[in-house]
């Protein structure tokens, strides 16, 4: 008899641990749908963002409405755990880098893959916001076309940057001498740090950090998300994203919309999503749901 795990009942589950970059925890949380899913989104959080900062939960909860399973969660070398009320481990912080994201992503893919996290079997969309986004655009391209890692369905990059270093001259080089950046954390007070490695391995691996460049390499549809007032990350990176990429990208620019969709940290259930927000969900459930039934 042939099982076809499609359809078979998801496990009721809202937690999940697996094992991410240096055997580092990721960990992360499923939202299922009410009805048997059609497909899967992995969400990765920016800069000092985590799986449940502001508008990330209703993120994932409206994937779920849109009947896809719906995984969010920590990289690995985040700071952040479980407990959101500070970075917890800002050693590992000071540690992450690129390579390290690609790897944790990579690792949730293959746990889904698996059927170690919800939706074996489901194609799935890769979704990042801003630093997020440029992993899950690293991510996509690095592994293009290998036949042993798990090809996405699509990639959505949403407030992402053009380029994997925005660093000034004179933060480049403070960087090295010293060995950290400061980077305080407004939310927590916590003085931040990052680390060496996160440009040394850029300065050791250019090809492999060459955004657009490896952007090209993505054959699978591409939806690109940007708020028109983003204060953080310049709108016109959406456009050089998109003219990277093969293939026929879907641009959005979300009107009056600011780095976080005009969306307050934290975000209480009972609040409404703001106007921008219902825009960029609009906009990537359809195209993941499309991703999904090609």
């Amino acid at each position: 008899m042939v099982i076809d795990f499609r359809y078979l009942p998801c496990p009721v589950a809202t937690d999940w641990t697996i094992e991410g970059a240096e055997g580092e925890p990721i960990f992360g949380n499923v939202h299922l749908p009410d009805r048997p899913p059609a497909g899967v989104v992995i969400i990765g959080h920016g800069f000092k963002g985590y799986k449940d900062y502001g508008m990330f939960p209703r993120i994932a909860e409206a994937m779920a409405e849109r009947g896809l399973i719906a995984h969010r969660f920590n990289f690995s070398h985040s700071g952040m755990t479980n407990d959101t009320a500070s970075f917890e481990r800002p050693d590992l912080f000071e540690k992450d880098s690129w390579n390290k994201q690609v790897y944790d992503l990579r690792a949730v893919i293959e746990a889904h893959a698996t059927q170690e996290v919800d939706g074996r079997l489901l194609p799935f969309v890769l979704f990042g916001h801003s630093r997020g986004g440029v992993s899950v655009l690293l991510t996509a391209g690095r592994y293009a076309g290998d036949d042993t890692v798990p090809q996405p369905a699509g990639v959505i990059s949403a407030s992402a940057p053009a380029a994997c270093n925005s660093l000034t001259e004179e933060q480049a080089k403070a960087l090295l001498e010293q060995g950290f950046l400061p980077s305080p954390s407004s939310r927590t007070g916590q003085e931040l740090r990052v680390g060496r490695i996160f440009l040394d391995e850029q300065l050791e691996q250019p090809d492999e950090h060459d955004l657009l460049k490896i952007a090209g390499r993505i054959t699978c549809p591409v939806l690109v998300l940007h708020g028109e007032s983003d204060p953080t990350v310049p709108a016109a990176c959406a456009g050089q994203i998109a003219d990277a990429v093969s293939g026929t990208p879907v641009v959005k620019i979300i009107p009056g919309a600011d780095h976080v969709y005009n969306t307050p940290n934290p975000m209480p259930a009972d609040v409404e999503p703001s106007a921008q927000l219902r825009a960029m969900l609009g906009a990537m459930g359809d195209f993941a749901v499309a991703c999904c039934h090609p």
